[in-house]
């Protein structure tokens, strides 16, 4: 999720020097052949563009989405074929929008991807497409996420429109803050509000905010993991993050945000007047987390994707918490 771009700021003093004396402790695994490869040599590089053979990108975009419809199909009571239609929509929308994502910011950071090891064989990095046919291919990913949004009623075009501003500034971010993991939770976490205003028609924030609230903070969960793959080049070549700023606090300070995560979830539910099945997901998610945690060693490659992966089952427990309390109640056994 991390995207390079060039600061002139350092690191922070805490987490310089460690950085600075030592390297991670493995290179970065090396790359598995992707199913890509079998595609057309033309349609290769758009491909990578995008991302597509590393699905865990989209789906933590689109499961704040199935969050939000299954709780707002649960608060109304809705058919099966509610959900099932803006399940769908959504999930098209998250595959298409997560890839212009991955073109903007590799279109700001086409230069300075070729500093660091795990970026420079980037389509845009290597050369394999110009800048113009970048442009191009982010206008057919845009017009599909449009012909997507325009499914819905009107509040929830507005409301998915006015996300865009926040996906533009995001690869900015890291040339001023240590916080681009913030920027980037504000903007994955928006089909927390919009999976609700596209199956009720407004937004019911007394709910749909704190679910959004904490998704932002499993966010700067998962992405703050993924940015300690690249610390030590990040401090080389002047990039921020939250793995630069959390530094040796990175495990009791992702531990918070898991607990608050967790508990602005569940307060959600509470609100929403979830059953218990709603619950056991959250549960199931909370004790993912604390797996993750526990297991990741922030100074290794692999150990770092791995538990960014794993990250996003917690989103899917939760998932299935919702809809199993959706399912018993439609279904009459609850």
């Amino acid at each position: 999720m991390l995207v390079r771009t060039q600061v002139v700021s350092p690191a922070p003093k805490s987490s310089v020097p460690m950085l600075l004396t030592g390297t991670l402790s493995s290179s970065p695994p090396a790359a598995k052949k992707s199913w890509v490869e079998y595609a057309p040599n033309r349609l290769r590089p758009y491909l990578y563009l995008t991302r597509i053979d590393k699905p865990i990108g989209t789906l933590l975009l689109f499961y704040p989405c199935t969050w939000s419809i299954t709780m707002a199909s649960y608060a109304l009571q809705t058919p099966f074929t509610t959900p099932l239609t803006y399940i769908s929509l959504f999930g098209i929308g998250a595959l298409v929008m997560r890839g212009a994502g991955c073109t903007i910011n590799d279109m700001w950071d086409k230069n300075l991807d070729k500093s660091v090891a795990r970026t420079k064989e980037r389509p845009l990095a290597r050369g394999d497409i110009s800048l113009p046919q970048a442009v191009g291919f982010l206008g057919l990913q845009l017009s599909a996420g449009l012909a997507v949004l325009t499914q819905f009623n009107w509040y929830s075009i507005l409301l998915g429109a006015s996300s865009l501003s926040v996906v533009t500034i995001y690869p900015f971010m890291k040339r001023v803050t240590y916080w681009p993991q913030a920027v980037l939770g504000l903007a994955f976490n928006w089909g927390a509000l919009l999976g609700w205003s596209a199956v009720a028609g407004s937004v019911n924030w007394s709910v749909a905010l704190p679910l959004y609230a904490g998704g932002f903070c499993w966010t700067l969960v998962y992405d703050s993991i993924y940015a300690h793959q690249d610390k030590t080049d990040d401090v080389q070549v002047g990039i921020r993050s939250t793995a630069l700023l959390f530094g040796e606090q990175t495990r009791p300070i992702l531990s918070a945000l898991s607990a608050s995560s967790i508990s602005l979830i569940t307060l959600a539910g509470y609100l929403n007047e979830q059953g218990s099945l709603f619950y056991a997901g959250t549960t199931l998610a909370a004790l993912q987390l604390a797996r993750v945690l526990r297991r990741t060693d922030f100074d290794n490659h692999a150990s770092c994707w791995k538990g960014f992966v794993g990250c996003g089952w917690s989103g899917f427990w939760v998932w299935m918490g919702a809809l199993a309390d959706y399912t018993f109640v439609i279904a009459g056994l609850s």
